[in-house]
């Protein structure tokens, strides 16, 4: 007998349906008629044991416990889940032979793994898993997969890096969370402070900008605008670029501050003769952005609908799952493998019988052209989130379903329309002695912007033809007044944005790299859980659109060290996860100096300064810390 083992119940009825029938349902499986059986985990069926289970002396939280590090590690069967696992345990003992079909990421790969793992199975039955990886759940697209199936000793790496990830997480946190809740506790805060690898970096990045808002002093700068006409008395406007000269009158960001220089530019230029003393005129051409990544699209979404990540997760999983329209979400890739263009019409098709776009757009699409996104180099174990060729027989989509599964559909679609191509002028005038820019984007052809709202050509600025060494009149000069302003409080789309670029955030040369060539701060399956996990611990609230830090929020990162409060040391373990799912680092590696850091950081937390945790509300403690209370922060 052949065992499918599925990660949830969806996508092991997917797989049944590809085999062949008919079937008989039992209670947490399904056999087929050669068999064969499909069973599934319900996402993770075993846990890590949480601290007492080690010990019961770990009931009770105390410094000189700390920092629990397991000798030898331990997972249990999660009790809503422990049905599931004794059908499954059963199965695989009797199977002749097994195939592994989780999601395809590093958490699908480990969760089948490790209850595979709890069955004691010979090594030549382990050597003999095969790995089936499945991305559309429709019958036609698992059927094509079933005849592609891989050896699952290639995945071991990956396997490794999730149960490496897993580990330092319960490490971190527990002992973290614990250490930081006494220290609390000295001050008369009775809540817990939850801390973890990736959601305290997060938390900083927003206590962070709130601050910056907060401390923010306007300052005035002014610019200089020259308005300017040809000899046939065509009028445009060219910008004063300050010279060298002027650095002293100027902030870091070369804005001017004395509006005394901005005024002699004016009185300097006034009547003046000028000349355009340089100048490019290129036509430009932009290519259509990628498909979705799971990060892309909760971006997008907030931006257009206001969507917070989470529901834009659930809604894919949704898409994915029950409508068998999307292929799989949580991809944090872009692009599609080059036999997918196959499908491009069938799918264009299903787009338009869908709602996803308008007939008018599937119609303009070519689907002879083959655009960047199609690389089989580009593609790893997931390819980019795009619409399946499944027809809907009636309209059974929600409104929000619909909107999303509108942008996925319309990101598949441009790939398949030409470039946006327009014209850029940039012209030098002269004027004085004082150097001014002028610059205009004309569009030639909207291409696939014509599917991104862009309905009309617009100027940004209508140069006159212009050529070098022509001679223009400066008819007058005017001083434009200007404040600096904050930077904006972060919203769902900005945040999103800050955790998938953190590199942005990082002024070490070295981490700034690291963050670049990873995926920033969480995975596409994590950042949307961890955002939530921030609001509902109340270290984060909204406001209107905005989301900000709360006081118990701020106050933890002041007492946190630098260490744990930016977004450094994920960045490191991010880089050796990879490093270990592409065998270039060991497990043990890795962990040998994060225990390391993890004593360093213990340590302080048991001798910080009581001033520190000033901020935190006194609230009264009425909670003990014990197995029914303590949080989980093993993941976050």
């Amino acid at each position: 007998m052949k065992l499918y083992i599925a990660e949830k119940p969806s996508l092991g009825r997917a797989i049944a349906d590809a085999l062949p029938k008919p079937h008989k349902k039992h209670d947490g499986y399904i056999e087929v008629a050669n068999g064969d059986c499909v069973s599934w985990c319900i996402g993770h069926l075993l846990e890590q044991a949480e601290p007492d289970d080690y010990n019961e002396q770990y009931k009770k939280w105390r410094f000189d416990d700390l920092p629990i590090i397991p000798q030898q590690w331990q997972l249990k069967a999660k009790s809503k889940t422990r049905k599931q696992l004794a059908v499954l345990k059963k199965l695989i003992k009797q199977a002749d032979q097994l195939v592994h079909a989780g999601d395809p990421d590093r958490e699908g790969q480990l969760l089948v793994d490790e209850v595979i793992e709890q069955v004691k199975l010979s090594q030549a039955k382990k050597q003999q898993i095969q790995r089936l990886l499945i991305s559309d759940l429709n019958v036609s697209a698992v059927k094509k997969s079933l005849q592609n199936v891989r050896s699952n000793r290639e995945f071991i790496p990956l396997s490794v890096s999730a149960l490496a990830r897993s580990r330092a997480d319960w490490l971190f946190g527990m002992n973290l969370t614990r250490a930081y809740t006494l220290a609390g506790q000295k001050v008369g805060f009775g809540n817990v402070l939850s801390v973890g690898r990736v959601q305290t970096p997060i938390l900083g990045l927003v206590v962070q900008r709130d601050n910056e808002i907060a401390n923010f002093v306007p300052k005035p700068f002014y610019e200089v605008l020259a308005h300017l006409s040809t000899e046939n008395k065509e009028p445009f406007t060219a910008k004063w670029q300050p010279s060298k000269a002027c650095e002293p009158y100027q902030d870091e960001e070369g804005r001017v501050l004395h509006r005394g220089l901005a005024e002699n530019v004016v009185s300097r230029i006034a009547g003046q003769k000028s000349e355009v003393t340089a100048l490019e005129q290129k036509q430009k051409k932009q290519q259509a952005p990628l498909p979705y990544n799971l990060s892309a699209l909760q971006i997008d979404a907030a931006k257009a609908f206001s969507m917070p990540a989470q529901k834009v997760l659930d809604i894919c999983q949704n898409l994915y799952e029950r409508h068998k329209l999307i292929t799989y979400p949580r991809s944090d890739n872009r692009y599609l493998p080059k036999d997918h263009h196959q499908e491009a019409a069938s799918i264009i098709k299903a787009i338009a019988i869908n709602g996803g776009q308008n007939d008018t757009h599937c119609q303009g699409a070519d689907v002879s052209k083959r655009s960047k996104c199609f690389n089989d180099a580009k593609v790893a174990a997931h390819h980019a989130i795009i619409p399946t060729a499944k027809q809907q027989k009636s309209a059974s989509l929600s409104a929000e379903e619909g909107k999303v599964y509108g942008l996925i559909s319309r990101h598949y679609l441009i790939q398949f329309y030409p470039d946006y191509i327009y014209n850029e002028t940039k012209a030098e005038i002269t004027i004085n002695g004082g150097i001014f820019k002028a610059n205009a984007k004309q569009d030639v052809s909207l291409g696939f912007k014509a599917l991104m709202g862009k309905t009309t050509l617009k100027d940004e600025q209508i140069l006159p033809p212009l050529i070098k060494g022509q001679q223009l009149q400066c008819e007058r000069g005017e001083v434009i007044d200007k404040m600096t302003s904050p930077p904006a409080h972060f919203n769902d789309a900005t945040l999103l944005s800050a955790m998938t670029g953190i590199s942005r955030y990082v002024k070490d040369p070295e981490i700034k790299k690291i963050l670049k060539e990873t995926d920033g701060l969480g995975t596409e399956a994590t950042r949307a859980g961890i955002l939530e996990l921030l609001f509902r611990r109340q270290f984060l609230r909204r406001q209107g659109k905005l989301i900000l830090a709360t006081d118990t929020g701020k106050a933890l990162i002041s007492a946190l060290p630098h260490g744990l409060a930016c977004p450094d040391l994920t960045a490191k373990w991010e880089a050796s996860l990879g490093d270990i799912a592409e065998q270039q680092m060991s497990y043990q590696q890795f962990l040998n100096p994060l225990l390391a850091d993890l004593a360093a950081f213990v340590e302080l937390a048991k001798n910080c300064d009581s001033n520190v945790f000033a901020q935190l509300p006194k609230t009264p403690q009425k909670r003990r810390f014990t197995r029914k209370t303590k949080p989980k922060t093993k993941s976050a």
